[in-house]
């Protein structure tokens, strides 16, 4: 299956959510929705839908099969005397040392809490779950040598909230994510801290664990190091981050289009002969969803009308080039997106079992080299939202540029309008800049020079959601601004679902009329933005106009 792909001339993220591999099941009263993790079929609307209570995580029986036939692989080694990395080996530098085998559970545990020196604060809870959703999806692939009771332990800790304490610093993106996983590991064996459910707040693990009816993990050979070895905080918070840029994608040219509306632009630079002339396929979606927001003979707008014939042949860039500007930040989310869910499905442990031809591999899975450049290119992709909406935003308050009141307030001067709400904006694009610097140039070698090339894509995958987290909040500020402009354009109307959008915003923050505290309605507005309150209306009206 493969619900990434969308169909030719549909506009782009259309909800998808009803191809997940979710299936219904009654628990006691309450209806749960159940997510499989078989290491081949997990999507980003998957693993986003783990923070809901009422989604639960499994195992089919195939995807049992081919754990156990994995682990049977791992149990002939030890009743071997074949020396094998990570069985019955120290680890890095340490492979060449052999382990006997009265030691082998102790180097498990031992792995375990060294590696266990994150820095900074926890993940949330819902986060460290998709964490751990994804790393159960990693081992469901058979491919770890770990034991079936061991992961449907994971399974179990899932499904009840019990998320070990995981910061989110210290991993330099090779040999995998390994403090953080280690983390991850460390909460599940009963030590360190372990989020606490039914009381709110973070516990110790062993007394959550026992809490929940769940005991500690006791670790086998081959299992620390299968639990550890791996990309999934890079792709994990990489998943949000191109959730929240999809989303970021509509909601960009549903601003954008009030603001041009406020500004009194033009529709004609979206006319398909120019689009099609250059065809690049973000660019056609972009253009095609402004003349559907815009004027036209089906959805029209007073706004449009009234000024149609006043003489102005051409808009500036930040609204004639919306398409072209837009367009390639739609095919960079399409292309991260490829990489994001390619790297959720595969195996990225070291070494690698192989069950059907009973093999053990050392290799490189773990580098995680792939989602870290994803991620900066994501960064770099999404920060273009901002950059251009920012310079919306100066062309709505500069009355030179815009012909409405300064600031978009009346009695400019007893009141300051949308004045340091700019600057506010301005300050996060250029945070951005900063942020948009590559992590995945650097590497660092680490681990004795064993581990010579890192990807540094924890820094890589964090920092692009920061950037998504600002750019949420830019859009935000035009959004207040466009919908204030619009107000001293009335009783002239834009179009209907426009209207929709602006009466939304209404619904959460009133006009502009005279100072008051703006902090609020930033906020609020950001959160119908990334609740996806907003682009929930564009694609209901986009879904009718296709009918």
């Amino acid at each position: 299956r493969n619900s990434d792909t969308q169909a030719e001339g549909s506009f782009f993220f259309q909800d998808n959510r009803e191809d997940r591999a979710l299936e219904s099941i009654m628990e006691g009263d309450n209806r749960k929705r159940v997510v499989y993790l078989n290491g081949e079929t997990l999507s980003i609307e998957d693993l986003i839908s783990l923070e809901g209570r009422d989604v639960l995580v499994c195992l089919d029986e195939p995807t049992k099969n081919r754990i156990k036939d994995g682990r049977r692989v791992v149990e002939e080694i030890l009743n071997g005397e074949k020396l094998v990395y990570g069985i019955n080996t120290g680890f890095g530098l340490f492979a060449n040392v052999a382990i006997p085998k009265d030691e082998l559970n102790r180097l498990q545990v031992n792995l375990i809490r060294s590696h266990s020196s994150g820095i900074g604060e926890p993940l949330t809870p819902s986060r460290a779950r998709r964490l751990l959703a994804l790393r159960i999806n990693v081992l469901a692939k058979g491919r770890s040598g770990i034991r079936l009771e061991t992961v449907e332990t994971l399974v179990e800790a899932c499904n009840k909230w019990c998320m070990p304490w995981v910061p989110e610093k210290g991993t330099v993106g090779a040999s995998g994510d390994l403090a953080p996983l280690a983390h991850l590991a460390l909460g599940m064996i009963g030590e360190g801290k372990m989020w606490d459910e039914k009381n709110g707040r973070w516990g110790l693990s062993k007394e959550v664990l026992e809490q929940c009816g769940i005991e500690p993990i006791q670790l086998k050979a081959k299992e620390g190091l299968a639990m550890i070895n791996g990309t999934q905080l890079i792709t994990s918070i990489g998943a949000e981050a191109v959730y929240r840029s999809e989303n970021i994608a509509i909601v960009s040219d549903v601003v954008a289009s009030l603001t041009l509306e406020a500004l009194r632009g033009t529709v004609k630079a979206f006319d398909p002969a120019i689009h099609e002339s250059r065809p690049h396929s973000g660019q056609l979606e972009c253009a095609a969803r402004m003349r559907a927001l815009l004027h036209n003979s089906e959805n029209p707008s007073q706004i449009y009308k009234s000024h149609a014939h006043c003489g102005m042949v051409q808009d500036s860039y930040t609204l004639r080039c919306i398409p072209q500007v837009h367009g390639i930040c739609i095919d960079t989310i399409r292309f991260v997106r490829g990489i994001i869910s390619t790297e959720m499905n595969s195996a990225t442990d070291n070494p690698m079992v192989f069950g059907e031809t009973d093999r053990i591999i050392s290799g490189g899975n773990f580098h995680g080299e792939y989602p870290a450049k994803a991620m900066d290119y994501l960064a770099i992709g999404v920060h273009e939202y901002g950059n251009i909406s920012e310079r919306r935003i100066e062309r709505l308050v500069n009355p030179t540029l815009s012909g409405l009141p300064a600031f978009l307030v009346k009695e400019g001067g007893l009141n300051s309008g949308f004045m340091i709400a700019h600057c506010a904006a301005a300050s996060l694009v250029s945070e951005n800049k900063v942020l948009c610097h590559p992590s995945s140039i650097d590497s660092i070698s680490t681990s004795a020079a064993k581990e010579d090339h890192v990807s540094m894509g924890g820094w890589a995958a964090r920092k692009a959601l920061i950037v998504v987290n600002h750019v949420e909040n830019i859009l935000a500020i035009e959004l207040l601004a466009a919908c204030q402009g619009i107000e001293f354009l009335r009783p002239l109307t834009t179009t209907s679902v426009l209207e929709k959008v602006h009466q939304l915003v209404r619904s959460v923050a009133g006009p502009w009329d005279s100072d008051r505290f703006m902090q609020p309605d930033i906020e609020a507005v950001q959160q119908l933005i990334q609740d996806g309150k907003i682009s929930a209306i564009v694609k209901e009206f986009l879904s009718k106009q296709a009918k």
